[in-house]
């Protein structure tokens, strides 16, 4: 009789659980304006805006494995980097992904917002900084190996989407700059 006794306490504690992995996971973590202060210390930068030309728009679209609906994107440039902020689809719903790049190379991966209810953990250091240091090579991959987490597939995949698609176009910044 007791073992019956522990069961409903158990599965109400295990029920509590999962339902407060679901509701932490999604959230706001950091806000736009909070990325930008710690990409640049000093004195955010002006937004600039990159103009998506269809020699832009194909290597991106290439990149992302789907279409890039905007007409432009606006990126903030200083000190030798570039910051970008981008929304990409996880499963079904984008997450906010904030992006620094200095000397070719990433600085910085923040989640700015997560609304996925599986996949949130991409949020963490130990995920993000994987990408420190990564840079292009061949024009479409990164020289670093990143590793997944299990039961974030799609969560991972947007991210390094977005550090592929960040890295391309900061070369794209400097090249329209020199012309």
């Amino acid at each position: 009789m007791s073992a019956l006794r522990l069961k409903a306490p158990i599965s109400l504690l295990v029920g509590a659980l999962a339902l407060m992995g679901t509701a932490t996971s999604q959230g706001r973590y950091m806000e736009q304006e909070e990325f930008l202060k710690a990409a640049f210390p000093g004195a955010v930068p002006a937004p600039r805006t990159l103009w998506i030309t269809n020699e832009i728009r194909d290597p991106v679209e290439a990149l992302l494995g789907h279409s890039f609906g905007s007409l432009r994107v606006r990126y903030w440039a200083g000190g030798g980097k570039t910051a970008w902020v981008f929304d990409e689809i996880g499963k079904e719903k984008p997450i906010t992904i904030g992006v620094t790049v200095r000397d070719d190379a990433i600085e910085m991966v923040r989640i700015l917002e997560f609304r996925e209810t599986r996949g949130w953990e991409v949020r963490y250091p130990f995920f993000t900084d994987q990408f420190t240091g990564a840079r292009f090579v061949d024009g479409n991959h990164i020289d670093k190996r990143i590793d997944s987490i299990t039961g974030a597939t799609l969560s991972v995949a947007a991210v390094m989407r977005v550090v592929h698609v960040a890295l391309l176009l900061n070369d794209m910044t400097r090249s329209v700059a020199r012309e």
